[in-house]
């Protein structure tokens, strides 16, 4: 990395740092090593010598945190995915994380929306369903946002690369079945689950939720995930009992966001890759 990038990056970890300080929202410094393994199909971790994992995201350390009264808070740090490598993976990145508690789902797309543009400038937003987005998509396959099957492979390789173009696409009302832990609601009488993924030039940026308080709920997302790990022939994991206990003395209403930091920094130094902008 060159020095001028190198100072850059420091640059705006000290700009993203005064985002939330000015917001009145406090730094949380989130473990890396984790008892249990987050359960999420799609996601998979590295298992340590001693008996743990390294983090794929601070959620569940600072979802309890919430429940035990730290309000709102940020994390901003190193989070890591087993074999994500590539121009826009690496298996360590940086992360930025937060939750604000009596958020609607739309002031936390506002707040995220501050965020990237703190360091892609003034760029306009565009708001667009899940469903909408599947809407006039040429595809060698069958192209319907309902068919779980080409879900998947119509949304990366044929809609996502065509987000955000010179703006910032909101993309809303996921599936139920891509809920992951966020809320449902029923929306123009389809149930929908309260979730946004942010894009600019093609690159997903942000992932944020209406969080979900239901502690039943969310361990029936997890036994899913678990099963639909072992068809895909993945390693299955025991559930976090104690994100799971936490969850039942009830987490506050909030909203929370997750933020791929050095996507950010490739995008707004105009690199073409991830490793360009990561130290090592």
């Amino acid at each position: 990395m060159s020095r001028e990038r190198l100072k850059n990056r420091a640059l705006m970890l000290l700009r993203a740092r005064a985002f939330f300080q000015e917001r009145n929202v406090t730094e949380v410094d989130c473990g890396a090593f984790i008892k249990r393994a987050p359960i999420d199909a799609n996601i998979d971790v590295f298992e340590t010598t001693c008996g743990g994992f390294l983090h794929t995201s601070p959620e569940y350390a600072m979802k309890r945190l919430l429940v035990q009264g730290s309000g709102d808070i940020f994390f901003l740090g190193h989070v890591y995915r087993k074999g994500e490598l590539g121009r826009l993976h690496n298996p360590e990145f940086t992360m930025a994380e937060w939750y604000r508690l009596g958020f609607s789902l739309q002031e936390m797309i506002q707040e995220t929306c501050d965020f990237l543009q703190l360091f892609l400038g003034a760029l306009s937003v565009r708001l667009l369903s899940y469903k909408d987005a599947f809407v006039g998509v040429e595809a060698p396959i069958r192209c319907d946002w309902s068919e779980i099957e080409n879900r998947h492979y119509i949304l990366s390789h044929f809609i996502e690369p065509h987000l955000g173009k010179n703006e910032l696409t909101v993309l809303t009302d996921y599936p139920p079945d891509e809920a992951a832990l966020a809320c449902l609601i029923e929306k123009k009488g389809q149930l929908v689950a309260e979730r946004f993924e942010i894009y600019h030039q093609g690159v997903e940026l942000a992932n944020g939720y209406h969080e979900s308080t239901n502690a039943v709920e969310l361990r029936n997302r997890f036994n899913l995930e678990n099963a639909a790990r072992k068809q895909r022939n993945l390693n299955t994991y025991l559930l976090d009992e104690e994100f799971l206990s936490a969850m039942e003395k009830g987490l506050p209403d909030c909203c929370g966001v997750s933020v791929g930091f050095d996507r950010i920094l490739m995008l707004s130094q105009k690199a073409t890759q991830l490793n360009q902008v990561i130290t090592y």
